[in-house]
């Protein structure tokens, strides 16, 4: 079992080469594959040799591979050479550059905040720093987009950039001289404690670091954790591996995490080491419709397991194992090789129809017109499809996604059709950002604690009428019912940015978690566990 246990925690990673000499029944039918690619080869040679114009040879290729993969599952995709690297990055958990959050403000790069030991902190790079010119070049005022910034500032590890920064307070523009270095990209965005003892992690990806994130986080705060809340919910997956070692952290030696099987591969499975941070105490995972894949490894083994409780809305449904096989030019390949199972047997895969991806997606969103979001009845599932937990024997769903143990609807009272538009033309944020720059040295002196900013701080009348106007400039018409109907919920969206820019970045989740229905749902869930105990 130690072997197949090895091909789980390198599924992304293995060559072609290496797979077919694994597993030659992949070649089983080398005859037809030979015929099907021999007479692809006669059809670009006679295109090459013969038709009237000269074509692009490469271009035809990538076309006819994208359609071939397009008839496969909704999951096996490629990928181009130059956007792998790019879909690669937040996974990896690094780049390299100058280390900076920033955002564009009024048309001028703006630093928000500077990481953490990163080669921009070391050289004294402050937030609210506008970056106006990078080596020779004035970047100001030229349409910058996110894009170019990182053309600018991102590059080899140990190459130095110049920047000219403007700073509030300071007269003239100030020269820095930033040498690049690797870049590490956080993917537990908070971690913090709620009262009782609770530790509460938001992950947003299953990257190569994550394990190794909530380990400091649990470090960090030493025998004080008494119940833990992980929040999966609009996590949509990452490594396999990482889900493993995640789930590990959580269960007792011997415990089953996941087994996979494909038509190339037999059964393969992953088992608990007994060595994890947490083996004991209360335990919620979060999940809600955009909770995939990793997220569902997860949220299935403490599920099965009866380890913790699962709090929100049923997740996404991708039970399909991706294996990331690297093409000759640099580009990839992501091919479904095997589904996986939860413990207790369940496929956690939407059914699907092979070359009809767009049918599948649609299904998903058809959830919200069926009710799905807003009732636990509006979701049936056939007799087939129970299975029973590997303790207390409970009924678990397969079949598409993980159902929660505490279902928790959406909320939907506040929405409106303006706050939506703010919110998809970005606007809440572009005001905050250039709000939280005018008013940084201010604020930050008055708000030194997230306690301090949280009892003091309010968004007023003042600010939303600011936002308001901002939205009329950009051509989205007020509608005062609407506006009233979404205020609560812009104000407390408002807030948390601010306390993200000017105290710490988990600070946006405790302040949008005091008023989230599922929040409020894991943490009651929390209590009744402990009083279990």
């Amino acid at each position: 079992m130690k072997n197949n246990a090895l091909f789980i925690r390198t599924a992304f990673l293995l060559p072609v080469f290496l797979m077919l000499a694994v597993f030659p029944g992949c070649a089983q039918n080398r005859s037809e594959l030979n015929r099907a690619a021999g007479k692809y080869n006669q059809v670009l040679y006679l295109i090459d040799r013969l038709y009237l114009e000269d074509v692009d040879l490469n271009s035809l290729v990538e076309k006819a591979v994208i359609a071939t993969v397009g008839e496969l599952d909704p999951h096996s995709s490629y990928i181009s050479a130059e956007d792998v690297r790019a879909m690669n990055e937040p996974l990896q958990g690094e780049f390299e550059g100058i280390g900076i959050e920033f955002a564009i403000i009024r048309d001028t790069l703006t630093v928000q905040a500077t990481v953490a030991g990163g080669p921009s902190e070391r050289v004294g790079l402050l937030a609210g720093d506008r970056i106006v010119r990078v080596d020779t070049s004035g970047i100001a005022g030229i349409g910058l987009s996110n894009e170019d910034v990182y053309g600018y500032l991102r590059g080899e590890k140990g190459t130095k950039v110049e920047l000219g920064v403007l700073r509030r307070g300071v007269d003239g523009m100030l020269d820095f001289s930033v040498v690049r270095d690797k870049i590490p990209i956080n993917s537990l965005d908070a971690a913090y404690m709620v009262d009782g003892g609770v530790l509460y992690l938001k992950l947003s990806r299953f990257a190569a670091r994550s394990c190794e994130e909530i380990k400091e986080a649990f470090r960090s705060f030493g025998g004080e954790v008494n119940g833990v809340i992980l929040d999966l919910r609009s996590n949509s997956g990452g490594y396999l591996p990482t889900a493993i070692d995640i789930a590990d952290q959580f269960l007792e030696a011997g415990d089953l995490i996941v087994y996979t099987e494909g038509r190339a591969l037999p059964r393969m499975q992953e088992s608990a080491r007994g060595d994890g941070m947490y083996r004991n105490g209360p335990l919620v995972v979060m999940i809600d419709e955009n909770s995939a894949s990793a997220s569902e490894i997860v949220a299935g083994a403490v599920q099965d397991q009866d380890r913790g409780i699962i709090v929100g809305r049923r997740s996404f449904g991708k039970g399909l194992v991706q294996q990331a096989i690297p093409m000759e030019d640099g580009s990839e390949l992501r091919l479904t090789v095997a589904r996986y199972h939860t413990p207790s047997g369940r496929v956690i895969q939407s059914p699907y129809e092979a070359g009809h991806a767009d049918e599948y997606y649609k299904d998903f969103y058809e959830r919200y017109l069926r009710g799905e979001s807003f009732s636990r009845d509006s979701i049936q599932f056939p007799d087939s499809l129970k299975f029973r937990t590997l303790r207390l024997g409970r009924t678990v769903y397969g079949g598409g996604g993980i159902m929660p143990d505490v279902f928790v609807p959406q909320d939907t009272a506040s929405y409106s059709g303006y706050y939506a538009a703010l919110l998809r033309q970005g606007l809440v944020i572009e005001y905050m950002n250039g709000m939280c720059d005018r008013n940084r040295s201010a604020w930050t002196s008055k708000y030194s604690t997230f306690e301090k900013f949280d009892r003091s701080f309010k968004v007023t009348d003042e600010m939303v009428d600011g936002l308001v106007a901002l939205a009329s400039e950009r051509g989205i018409e007020l509608k005062e019912d609407e506006l009233e109907r979404s205020r609560e919920d812009l104000c407390l969206y408002m807030k948390a940015l601010a306390a993200s820019s000017i105290v710490s970045r988990d600070c946006f989740y405790r302040v949008m978690n005091s008023r989230s229905p599922e929040f409020q749902a894991a943490l009651e869930a929390l209590r009744e566990a402990s009083l279990a105990l």
